[in-house]
């Protein structure tokens, strides 16, 4: 696609409206996905000068819900550019993107005991997703320990051979907990993960510690707010994805709506998450923007009310979220189908309304 002018062009087109559904965009290209520059060295003496910053200009954000690839969905991994299907479109459009990959990533390990679903795939779910434009995905869920520590293991293994940037899961609590940081149009992005949800029997195995791998537990409040409050040094923008809520409910419960609270107080800008499988939703929050779940993405059950998805897109200005927008999709053999026309627009108005029961606000 990069070597064709055509494709190009079609690409910057996208690109362009998207930014212009999230309010309008900042002109020039920014670097998706990048990591940070390395910090200018110190001047020379005798009146060296240091490199001017970078400016900082508007740039978009794509969230995308539980992702896994499982079942059907197996088989896209042949090929990985497609995997995801035309909503990859509006994923690569977008200056940053970001989904909840809800699995092990290993093809052995010890399936996790007393567990009715348990999802793995090969370390390709990696490539199938920088294929699609994510940059960033968190594995910090109520599956992404579903092979135990063999698939830990192997999970930790994968992310350093393909150099894929996960958050919420690591070798201790340390590297669990710890933000992914980028570099986009100029703002410096931080991006933590964590879950909200373990199943009981699996907490103490699942949770990371400082001498034990494992997931960064957002159970853990003091932690989760110092890791929100780590991630703020040196960032211009916070990001939190939550795995959190109560399946099938399309509102939040109180303990989500605390944790949103203490953590915008702690830093946080962004807090976005999923796990109900169905949307909720969205809305600002003492000026943070807050979003109480992406329900299912690509995910190989979904059906009736648990196909119903989408891309969330946020437009961050000057550190601040300016515009929200809901592009609705159904989901259809394990894929979303971006929905159009009148189809669309209910679905949209279908979303605003889930905000009624959030106590967030339409608006900034």
């Amino acid at each position: 696609m990069r070597g064709n002018t055509r494709a190009l062009a079609a690409v910057t087109g996208v690109a362009a409206l998207v930014a212009a559904a999230c309010g309008g965009g900042s002109g020039g290209s920014g670097a998706k996905g990048t990591p940070p520059p390395a910090p200018p060295s110190a001047p020379a003496k005798g009146g060296g000068r240091e490199a001017a910053p970078v400016a900082q200009r508007a740039f978009t954000i794509a969230f995308g819900g539980d992702t896994h690839f499982e079942g059907s969905l197996r088989s896209r991994l042949a090929s990985p550019k497609t995997a995801l299907g035309p909503v990859a479109t509006t994923l690569r459009a977008a200056d940053l993107a970001m989904v909840n990959l809800e699995t092990a990533i290993t093809t052995g390990g010890t399936r996790a005991p007393g567990k009715e679903f348990t999802f793995r795939a090969p370390a390709t779910a990696f490539t199938a997703l920088k294929a699609a434009g994510v940059d960033v995905t968190s594995m910090a869920n109520n599956h992404g320990m579903d092979y135990m520590e063999g698939g830990l293991r192997d999970s930790l293994a994968a992310i350093k051979r393909t150099g894929f940037p996960v958050v919420g899961i690591g070798r201790n609590a340390d590297e669990a907990y710890r933000a992914r940081r980028f570099t986009v149009k100029g703002n410096r992005v931080a991006v933590v993960g964590a879950t909200q949800v373990l199943d009981d029997n699996l907490i103490e195995a699942w949770t990371a510690t400082d001498t034990k791998g494992g997931l960064a537990s957002a159970k853990n409040i003091p932690r989760m707010v110092q890791a929100v409050k780590d991630a703020r040094k040196g960032a211009d923008v916070v990001i939190v994805h939550l795995h959190w809520g109560q399946e099938l409910n399309a509102c939040p419960l109180p303990r989500q709506q605390e944790l949103a609270r203490q953590l915008t107080a702690a830093g946080a800008d962004i807090v976005v998450g999923g796990h109900a499988h169905v949307p909720l939703g969205g809305g600002f929050m003492d000026g943070k923007y807050v979003h109480y779940g992406m329900g299912n993405f690509v995910f190989s059950s979904a059906s009736g009310q648990t196909a119903n998805s989408g891309v969330l897109l946020l437009r961050v200005q000057g550190a601040k979220v300016t515009a929200a927008k809901w592009k609705p999709a159904r989901i259809s053999g394990g894929i979303p189908i971006p929905l159009t026309g009148a189809a669309a627009a209910a679905e949209v108005t279908r979303w605003n309304g889930l905000r009624a029961c959030t106590g967030l606000k339409a608006r900034p």
